[in-house]
């Protein structure tokens, strides 16, 4: 990572009050990019753009390739031609929270019916266009295809509930299935293409306006996914592909019993004796989507809790080292420089921060985190180092005034009186914590959108002991007040992180060479 000072906001973009029910790659999110370079922010924070899966997490996803069809515009395919006006009608509006279920329903058949028309209808340009993206993508494009093609078929059922030939991916079943389900298949790639079109021109205006994105890989991948269904030799599974051992945290404070993630672990033997070839293709797709790249869970690179797939709960797992030095050595080779943020929350050893240091990594500190106890003040800023990214608070957290109001102990407020400026209404909280960010030496700095707009626990995307609920909010339609990017715009100028180009170099005295320079200059002529 570089060492310029920048800031940024979180916002997903299912959060969007896009057309439909559900925020897209549509009109708002361009809208959205405005407020972006109103506000002098010049990072767009979004979490993983995949096809989801169970509770519609997007980080319980269906593919660690696939772009999430539901964030397609049907407005911007309505531009393109590949769906009439009058058939995306009578959708839900750009308001409320999202009904993923509704969205399902009336969304994807909508896609299908559009990428039909592609097929039927593209012109040989477009054609050729499709072709180059199909053939760039093949790595992972035709399994996903053929993944979503079956699931569909068998109910969405997960695919160790296929009939068996298709679940371990006989010659005979596969070549049966592209044959049966060609036109199928074809139309899923299209999805796909059209998805890559438009996240693409977003982040064309993004770049435009001197704005990056910065994306999420989150280190496991679901059991239910394109990928433990394709490369089966990669993940602990016994003969019949049922996981051996699980991924998970062991316990801590916040729960006896630890969490049981369920996630397949990865055999990272096989992967260090092929050159983590998995990963080096995961990495590269993931590059094509962002120009900052996220890994959650960092601490799993150096050591990961493994459960017994039997166990209900993660008591009994234990700590198995993972090669996580040699897989970035691999990926640096490959790529070159590594723009990687290390999510190192939780419990974090020397070995972790060894690793994420050898490596220039920027570790996280949160602001709502630094107030209970001495131990504490590490995420405080005067306990910062310049190659960090600091938040108020991420998607996991309530939002800082749902903090202030509903979660922070009486000796929280007390510590935040002593540390901030006196709070003395209960909104104060937020721009105090936003400034106190912003001033910080921490590099990055991120701010949800939640906080900008002053919202209490209403606003928090995810509760993670929550069964229901998660990932509906969204913003409304006139939410983004010109008041909150002039404010935030000051606050960018004052604090160094609105790109304006600083002196490099300084005189003996601390003062920029240049200004020394004209100042000697003025006292040689008189």
């Amino acid at each position: 990572m570089d060492q310029e000072r920048l800031s940024g906001i979180l916002l997903h973009l299912t959060s969007l009050p896009s057309y439909g029910g559900i925020g897209d790659f549509g009109p708002a999110a361009y809208g959205f990019a405005d407020f972006l370079a109103a506000s002098k922010q010049r990072l767009w924070q979004v979490l993983p753009l995949s096809p989801t899966g169970y509770g519609s997490s997007p980080y319980s996803a269906l593919s660690a390739y696939a772009g999430n069809p539901l964030l397609i515009s049907l407005e911007r395919l309505v531009e393109e031609g590949w769906i009439g006006r009058e058939r995306i009608e009578g959708l839900p509006g750009h308001d409320g929270p999202v009904d993923f279920d509704a969205v399902y329903r009336t969304k994807l058949p909508l896609l299908e019916e559009a990428a039909g028309n592609f097929v039927d209808r593209a012109d040989a340009a477009t054609r050729a266009r499709f072709q180059h993206f199909c053939d760039e993508n093949a790595y992972w494009l035709t399994d996903y295809a053929t993944f979503s093609v079956l699931r569909q078929t068998h109910g969405c059922a997960s695919w160790n509930e296929w009939p068996q030939e298709q679940a371990q991916r006989k010659h005979d079943a596969m070549a049966a299935v592209l044959s049966e389900h060609a036109r199928a298949l074809t139309i899923e790639q299209v999805i796909q293409f059209f998805f890559m079109e438009q996240w693409t021109a977003l982040r064309a205006y993004c770049r435009e306006r001197g704005i990056r994105v910065m994306g999420d890989v989150a280190i496991f991948v679901n059991y239910d996914s394109a990928d433990v269904w394709t490369h089966p030799e990669i993940f602990e599974l016994d003969a019949e592909r049922n996981p051996i051992r699980v991924a998970g945290v062991p316990p801590d404070y916040f729960s006896s019993t630890g969490q049981r993630w369920g996630n397949p672990l990865y055999k990272w033997g096989v992967l260090a004796e092929r050159g983590f070839d998995w990963w080096v293709s995961r990495i590269r797709r993931t590059r094509a989507l962002y120009d900052v790249i996220r890994l959650d869970h960092f601490r799993g690179f150096e050591a990961y809790w493994s459960i017994a797939a039997e166990d209900a709960t993660a008591v009994h797992g234990q700590w198995v080292k993972a090669p996580g030095y040699e897989l970035f050595k691999r990926l640096k080779e490959v790529f070159g420089e590594l723009p990687f943020v290390a999510e190192d929350l939780g419990l974090i050893t020397p070995e972790v921060d060894e690793l994420r240091e050898h490596f220039g990594m920027p570790g996280m500190r949160i602001l709502q985190f630094g107030f209970s106890d001495r131990g504490a003040h590490i995420y405080l800023p005067h306990r910062f180092v310049t190659n960090t990214v600091v938040y108020t608070g991420t998607h996991d957290n309530n939002t800082t005034l749902g903090w202030w109001r509903d979660d922070a102990t009486e000796a929280e407020r007390a510590h935040v009186q002593s540390y901030l400026q006196g709070i003395g209404h209960e909104e104060e909280i937020v721009w105090a914590m936003i400034r106190a960010a912003a001033r910080s030496v921490a590099n990055l700095c991120i701010f949800p959108l939640q906080d900008v707009l002053h919202l209490g626990s209403e606003g928090r995307m995810n509760t993670p002991s929550a069964v229901a609920g998660n990932w509906t909010w969204r913003y409304g339609q006139n939410a983004l007040h010109p008041d909150f990017a002039t404010q935030l715009a000051a606050l960018m100028e004052m604090t160094d992180r609105d790109g304006y180009p600083l002196p490099k170099q300084c005189s003996e005295g601390g003062m920029p060479v240049e200004e020394a320079a004209r100042r000697a200059e003025v006292a040689a002529r008189v």
